[in-house]
């Protein structure tokens, strides 16, 4: 964790397209974004793009997203024309789960739930970041309580790299302002409610006044994390 300090102070003093390319020259080829392909996601996307940042932008394809969500995918390789690395899950733990406790099996219970997260997300998420020295994520701190208390570079020593949240004060109207000014492609389905889009059968529009990620297992009182960004 020799750099920290170093990139913390990066993140706070420079433009994000400015901080993200020193990032990459700082460790060239050892940087990866994962993006979900959602709004916040797709304006790190076009930064990336717009800026020549060798940055290596990845998906994880869970086998439940919406169509939507691929849909997007293609527009977004079609407009910036760069490589996006898709993972999905291994194909025997999948069938071993869906053998074991069903298809559906995450409404029955929160550690259910879990357990088809870490099949279908987690895993391959580790697997995307071998060999990487720095994650990015597109989390912002009004997303959830939990997110608020995430800071903008940390050292994530389970899996011994640097995990950077450039977009973490951006407020959700910066975002929206973004998109519309860029013209940065999008998931439809934000314009019907789904502010936060996961796997299809686990994803709900919200309604005005709703925390953002109500919609994500709303049939649980749970943090409304998958795992992906919760530090053992």
């Amino acid at each position: 964790m020799e750099h920290l300090a170093h990139l913390q102070e990066i993140y706070n003093s420079l433009p994000i397209e400015e901080a993200l390319r020193q990032t990459a020259d700082l460790f060239p080829g050892k940087v990866k974004f994962s993006s979900s392909v959602g709004q916040e996601d797709q304006v790190l996307t076009d930064i990336i793009a717009r800026n020549k940042v060798g940055i290596t932008v990845f998906t994880i394809d869970t086998g439940r997203l919406f169509n939507e969500v691929y849909d997007t995918l293609e527009k977004t390789q079609a407009r910036y024309k760069i490589p996006i690395e898709v993972y999905f899950p291994q194909a025997e733990a999948v069938q071993q789960m869906v053998q074991d406790k069903g298809v559906n099996l995450f409404y029955d219970s929160v550690e259910n739930r879990q357990s088809c997260c870490g099949v279908r997300k987690v895993e391959p998420l580790n697997r995307a970041l071998q060999n990487t020295d720095v994650w990015i994520t597109g989390l912002r701190a009004d997303q959830n309580a939990h997110r608020q208390s995430v800071p903008m570079v940390e050292w994530l020593p389970d899996k011994k790299m640097y995990k950077i949240n450039p977009l973490l004060h951006w407020s959700y109207d910066d975002i929206l302002h973004y998109i519309k000014e860029k013209n940065v492609p999008y998931n439809p389905l934000h314009d019907k409610g789904f502010i936060s889009i996961g796997c299809a059968p686990c994803t709900r529009a919200i309604e005005p006044g709703e925390d953002p990620r109500a919609g994500r297992w709303w049939w649980e009182a749970s943090h409304k994390e998958c795992g992906l960004h919760l530090v053992k």
